[in-house]
Formats: structure tokens, C-alpha cells, sequence
């Protein structure tokens, strides 16, 4: 009898890392796209102001596609399995931003009010910056479960981003609202990074506490009721909320934060009562400060009777703003397809209308149309950060996506929605689109932290060590 000795072949890899491609050769051709679409609007809108092709075009072309290809590398290099759309979604909604601004540049009109002439090349330098700050996130936090460590230390540091607009000296007040700080000669909108310091706390919180918020004393029409000991957290921040609405009178980044809140406690916890205490605490709170606070009395009106408050700005009243009337005639101007680009009359909102406004450029030259198609590449966004969300395999990692996810939500909602009149106007910008450095080097490192936990979450699991044991196995067989 003989034996034959077999060694059998052992394999390593597991299942989940068979087939997981990076998808950065996808990236890239997105990334071309984003680029390429901005540098035909920008060349457009030359050839119908000026009926030529802008002298800047070809440098505009080159540092918009140097600054994505840059994050792309970035990347590729330390975030390789990350989601492949969100780079190229903000690149393109920040390349179009940068062609409305230079559109808005050449208005006579916006110029002899210093609010136009330059700002393009100033948003470029931002978006360098933001690009740098998104470069840095992706280089040095290797990965998103350290930020855990710092959860209280996040909360002090968002208290102080939030209550440095209120320092004598520091703070500016500007059209009534305070949420600016003067350092030197630039100005800071803190509470546009406060939004991503207060994500890094709550996710830490609510992941402690989630199990005791979930608790329900008592069901009424259909809701599980929170016990009475457990409102303390949502009635800290909601306080915090509405001191913000009174002291700072900024609307937006109350409902910003409250809101942001409430959609983490509510995923933490799946509970709709913290949905329904939340709306009915937020009007509450919304309704009791507009009854005494002049100002957002004032957001009010304009939005109840924008008709109104334009014939009392014509008519030179004092405290009364035309924007929003000339705002709903920019998009009905627009109808479907809109006037083109350069072919409209936006500059006439005035001082607003390459920031708070700069919606209503794009509802009147590309129409209702492109509106859509703006706000289907911000929902693209929220939607592959909650995927996010759902792919992550810790509960800080979801809570924290899911958290930041919601607040670009609520402040794409809130600027829409206050320039097309479904709310009042609240003073914030529309992330990546707008004129201003806070709002898209913060958003840029929002988009940071996205792409690393999605990075996590779409990695490959590790291959099993090797067993030596099995190695030195031999199995004999009788021939």
C-alpha cells in the first residue's frame, strides 16, 4: 500500500476583502467633470457680458483643477477606500460658487457699493485655504474614533467659538446680527466651525447616554414620553439655542444647532418623541424671542409681507430691507430654463447678493432647472453622508456622520428656504456656493471628516493571521 502526502493550500484573505475597489479612478473622472462644468459656466458668462472669452479663464481653469487634484491625491494616498463622490460634489458646487461671484464682480452697480471687484480671487484663496484645511484632516486624524477622547473638551470649545462674537472690541455687529469676529484686518464667522466641533461632542455624548434618553415613563397618543430626568439634555441646548437667538440675534445658527441636536438624538435613541418635543421646544422658543427681539421681528415681517417692507425701504424708512421682494423677482424672472448666465439683474438684492443671495443669481440665469439641479447635488451630499452613516461599524462613527450630515442639511434648508421665501431669512450662507472664508474652509473640513469615516467604514476587513499550526499540518490519504 502506498500513501501519497498533500499539503493543502491555505488562503488568507477574507471574504470582505475580495472585490472592494477603491473607486478613485472614479473619483478622478467625476473630478474632471466638476472641473470642466464651472470652466464652460465661466467661460459663458464672459462671452454674454463682454462677447469674449474672459482673460482669466485659463487661470481659473488651472487652479480649480490643481486645488481638486490635489485633494485627490490626498485622497488616494491616505483615505483610499473613502466615498467617491463627495470630492467632486463640493468641488463642483464650489467651482460654479466662484463663477457666480465673478459674475456678480462685473456689476457697475455692485462695485460703486464696495461689494463687488475681487471677491473671485478672494474665494479662490479661500477655497486654497479650505482645500489645506481638508489636506490636513485627512493627513493627521488617521482616524475618526480618536476624536471620542475630546467630547467635553469639544463642548467647551464650541461655547467659546459661540460666545466670542459677544467680546467688547471683538465681536461685530453687522446688519444686526453679532456672529462676526474681527481678527486684524479679516473678519471670522466662528459659529461656522463651531457646527463641526459641536458634531464631535454630541456624537461622543449621546453615544454614552443613548441607552437612559431611550427610556420611555409613559405612552401618549402613540409616543413613548422620556422620563422627566432625561429632558435635561435637550432643554440645555435648547437655553443655549435661544441665547444665542437673543444675544446674537441670528436666527440661523440657532435653528442650525438645536436641530442638529435633535436629529442625533433622535437616531441615537429612536424615539420620535424626541422629534416631536424638539419642533414644539424650537417654535417655542422662535415665537417667544420674535415677541420682544426687534430684529427678528424685523426677518419676520419681511417674510409675512416682503411687499411691504420694499415700499417702506423705497420710501427711505429706516430698518426696513428690499432684498427679499427683489429676491422672488430674481426667481420669477428666471421662470424655467432662467435669462442665462450674465443675463439677469440679480446685483440689484445689493449688498447680499454674492453672499446670503447668492441663491437668486442662480434661480434667475439658470432658472428653476438649475435651482434643481443645485439642490439635487447638495441632497447627493446629505445622502452619501448618511450612507455614511449607515456603512460605519461604531456608534461614534455613525452618530458623527449622521451629525454632520444633518447640520449641512438644516443650513442648505435654511438659506433656501429664506431666500425663496418658505422662512424667514436667517444670515447664513449656502455652504460652498456663497461669498465668505468661514463658511467654505469649514466646510471643507466637514467634508474632510466625511470622507475619513466613510474611509473606515468602506474598508476592507483585515486578512486573518496566518496559523502555523495548520501550516505544519500534512494530511495523509490512502492511495
Amino acid at each position: 500500500m502506498s500513501s501519497s502526502t498533500n499539503t493543502p493550500t491555505h488562503h488568507t484573505s477574507t471574504i470582505g476583502a475580495i472585490g472592494a475597489p477603491s473607486r478613485r479612478n472614479t473619483e478622478l473622472a467625476l473630478l474632471v467633470f466638476a472641473v470642466v462644468i464651472p470652466v464652460f459656466a465661466y467661460a459663458n458668462v464672459g462671452l454674454a457680458m463682454n462677447d469674449e472669452v474672459p482673460a482669466g479663464l485659463l487661470g481659473y481653469g488651472i487652479g480649480l483643477g490643481l486645488l481638486a487634484g490635489i485633494g485627490h491625491l490626498v485622497v488616494r494616498k491616505f483615505a483610499p477606500y473613502a466615498d467617491p463622490l463627495l470630492l467632486p460634489l463640493a468641488t463642483l458646487l464650489n467651482g460654479l460658487g466662484l463663477v457666480a461671484i465673478w459674475r456678480l464682480d462685473q456689476s457697475k452697480l455692485l462695485q460703486s457699493i464696495n461689494v463687488a471687484g475681487g471677491k473671485a480671487t478672494n474665494q479662490l484663496i479661500y477655497t486654497a485655504m479650505g482645500i489645506a484645511l481638508f489636506v490636513a484632516v485627512l493627513i493627521f486624524l488617521k482616524d475618526h474614533r480618536v476624536l471620542q477622547r475630546y467630547t467635553y473638551i469639544s463642548m467647551v470649545g464650541a461655547l467659546i467659538l459661540l460666545l466670542l462674537p459677544l467680546v467688547p472690541g471683538l465681536g461685530l455687529n453687522v446688519f444686526g446680527a453679532r456672529i462676526w469676529i474681527q481678527v486684524g484686518s479679516f473678519t471670522i464667522q466662528p459659529g461656522e466651525f463651531a457646527k463641526i466641533v459641536l458634531a464631535v461632542f454630541f456624537a461622543g455624548y449621546l453615544m454614552v447616554k443613548r441607552d437612559a434618553l431611550a427610556l420611555a415613563s409613559r405612552r401618549f397618543m402613540g409616543l413613548y414620553l422620556p422620563r422627566g430626568r432625561d429632558l435635561g439634555p435637550i432643554l440645555v441646548v435648547w437655553f443655549i439655542s435661544i441665547l444665542i437667538l437673543v444675544f446674537e440675534t441670528d436666527l440661523g445658527t440657532s435653528l442650525l444647532f438645536f436641530g442638529m441636536f435633535v436629529i442625533m438624538l433622535y437616531v441615537a435613541t429612536e424615539r420620535t418623541s424626541w422629534i416631536v418635543f424638539g419642533l414644539l421646544m424650537s417654535g417655542a422658543g422662535a415665537v417667544g424671542v420674535a415677541s420682544f427681539e426687534p430684529h427678528v421681528q424685523q426677518r419676520v415681517q419681511a417674510w409675512l409681507d416682503p411687499m411691504k417692507e420694499y415700499m417702506l425701504s423705497r420710501q427711505g424708512v429706516a430698518g426696513h430691507s428690499e432684498q427679499a421682494m427683489q429676491a422672488l423677482w430674481a426667481f420669477g424672472s428666471g421662470g424655467t430654463l432662467g435669462t442665462g448666465w450674465g443675463q439677469g439683474h440679480s446685483e440689484l438684492i445689493r449688498f447680499a447678493a454674492n453672499s446670503d443671495f447668492i441663491l437668486a443669481t442662480f434661480g434667475e440665469e439658470l432658472g428653476l432647472a438649475g435651482v434643481m439641479g443645485i439642490l439635487l447635488i447638495y441632497a447627493l451630499i446629505v445622502e452619501r453622508g448618511v450612507r455614511t452613516a449607515l456603512a460605519a461599524r461604531d456608534p461614534f462613527g455613525k452618530l458623527l456622520a449622521i451629525g454632520l450630515s444633518g447640520a449641512f442639511a438644516l443650513q442648505v434648508f435654511v438659506v433656501a428656504g429664506g431666500v425663496m421665501g418658505l422662512i424667514p431669512l436667517t444670515g447664513m450662507t449656502m455652504p460652498f456656493l456663497a461669498y465668505g472664508g468661514s463658511s467654505v474652509i469649514a466646510n471643507w473640513a466637514l467634508i474632510g471628516v466625511l470622507i475619513r469615516i466613510s474611509d473606515t467604514a468602506r474598508r476592507p476587513a483585515p486578512a486573518p493571521a496566518p496559523n502555523p499550526d495548520a501550516e505544519m499540518t500534512q494530511v495523509v490519504r490512502p492511495s
